[in-house]
């Protein structure tokens, strides 16, 4: 009888187009996950895999959570569907309260999405919406960053800045957009371990942007506190704090996009407690779900969400989604908090964190190894790119890793990490020690 793998090296493979992944050479050799527990999946032909990267940043709690499992199970044979617009649930309402508790204060109410994407576009269509029911319709333009990751909406990658993800739709990308440069500065910066010393001056370009193009024009600014899926760029000590007081000089709101960021990967709920900057309106998705169920939410500043409230009665913002707080994602997040919770996981990257640090930047020095970046349970190791190959020592790497028995993340040349906060330290020294392996061939 075939194995699963060899039942799906037929035809069947082409008929699922995957995402960010080169089909052809995905299909001609594929990598099948069968099942997953803990901090680890297994393949379709039974080997083990440690899960370095939390399945794609969002398994915080680690794999097949059974208080998960049984929330969603119970909410399905109670309320399959509740639509949202015009009606409400009551888990729709404690989460949107449990997550209030736990965010940055002031940042009290939710609009709930199904993903990181929509979450990103909600809030530009929140910031956006905001400005002109104050009367300031002047203020349309959007301020992104280089290297940028938002997502894959229209919004999402015109504010984000990673060349492949805009080229293909170049011509339809919103028109009122601008960048600040990224913070990445390795002749400076290189082997840093957390918040790098130089370059919280980059910030400043905002005020360079303003002028410009006019504070009255510009409606809000994006970054990721971390950037993660460019690398993990960690933000200079500082850089932050001057978004922070630029926005403020300028009338202007600041969004954190704290998708990856978010529940417990720094070492804090999220990163703006960890950083001490909070923004206006922050993106979440997936960790919001352990990865469970598709689910996304903008957290929205009381004065934000007030300036809609003071119109005439109706409809105050026209947007949504037909699965917004959908039932069964409000179970699977509510059990999820619960988990992070009991388990002291939203702040356990803080007590791991040295042990992390010390692995990650004892690979300084091995072949090919350029800058090693880390801030709690997060780390990048730079890697020395083929000579007019980019990114192909990086899928090396990946790939060998694999065969190893260890899943890590590649983006180009860097391999980005990044487990699940229930990580031991003798799991955190068998992923280092694999990479390690690898690397020195």
């Amino acid at each position: 009888m075939a194995t699963p793998s060899e039942a799906f090296r037929r035809p069947e493979l082409e008929a699922y187009w995957l995402p960010f992944t080169p089909n052809r050479q995905f299909k001609s050799s594929p990598r099948l996950l069968e099942r997953a527990a803990g901090m680890y999946y297994w393949t379709a032909d039974g080997r083990q895999i440690l899960d370095g990267v939390a399945g794609l940043w969002c398994v915080n709690a680690g794999h097949g959570r059974r208080e998960i499992t049984a929330a969603v199970a119970a909410q399905l044979e109670t309320m399959d569907y509740a639509p949202p617009f015009q009606m409400g649930h009551t888990s729709a309402f404690r989460l949107a309260n449990e997550l209030a508790r736990i965010a940055p204060a002031g940042l009290d109410h939710v609009f709930f999405t199904n993903s990181g994407s929509e979450s990103v576009d909600t809030a530009l269509k929140i910031a956006l919406a905001y400005h002109r029911t104050r009367g300031d319709a002047t203020r349309t333009r959007l301020i992104g960053r280089e290297r940028a990751y938002h997502g894959v909406g229209f919004g999402g990658i015109s504010v984000g800045g990673i060349a492949a993800n805009r080229r293909m739709w170049s011509g339809a990308l919103l028109p009122a957009v601008d960048h600040l440069r990224d913070t990445h500065d390795p002749a400076r910066n290189a082997f840093t371990r957390g918040q790098p010393s130089h370059g919280a001056e980059l910030a400043d370009e905002l005020e360079r942007l303003v002028a410009l193009h006019d504070a009255a024009s510009i409606a809000a600014v994006i970054v990721e506190p971390i950037a993660g899926s460019t690398g993990v760029l960690i933000p200079p000590r500082g850089y932050l704090e001057r978004l922070r007081k630029i926005c403020d000089r300028h009338g202007i709101l600041l969004i954190f996009d704290e998708v990856i960021t978010g529940f417990g990967r720094t070492g804090a709920p999220f990163a703006a407690q960890e950083f001490g900057v909070t923004p206006d309106l922050m993106t979440l998705a997936k960790g919001l779900t352990n990865g469970c169920v598709p689910m996304g939410a903008v957290l929205v500043s009381h004065a934000v969400h007030d300036a809609f409230m003071h119109g005439p009665e109706g409809i105050e913002l026209f947007h949504g989604y037909t699965y917004s707080a959908h039932p069964v994602a409000c179970a699977a997040a509510l059990a999820a908090l619960g988990v992070y919770e009991r388990e002291g996981l939203l702040t356990r990257a803080r007590t791991l964190a040295p042990h992390w640090e010390q692995a990650a930047h004892a690979l300084r020095g091995l072949p090919h190894v350029l800058d090693v970046r880390n801030y709690g349970l997060i780390a990048a190791v730079e890697l020395a790119a083929l000579p007019g190959k980019p990114g192909a020592r990086g899928f090396d790497v990946y790939l060998r890793c694999f065969e190893r028995g260890v899943l890590v993340r590649q983006t180009a040349d860097t391999i980005a990490l990044s487990p699940p906060l229930s990580i031991e330290r003798a799991q955190i020294d068998l992923l280092f020690e694999t990479l390690s392996a690898v690397l020195r061939g």
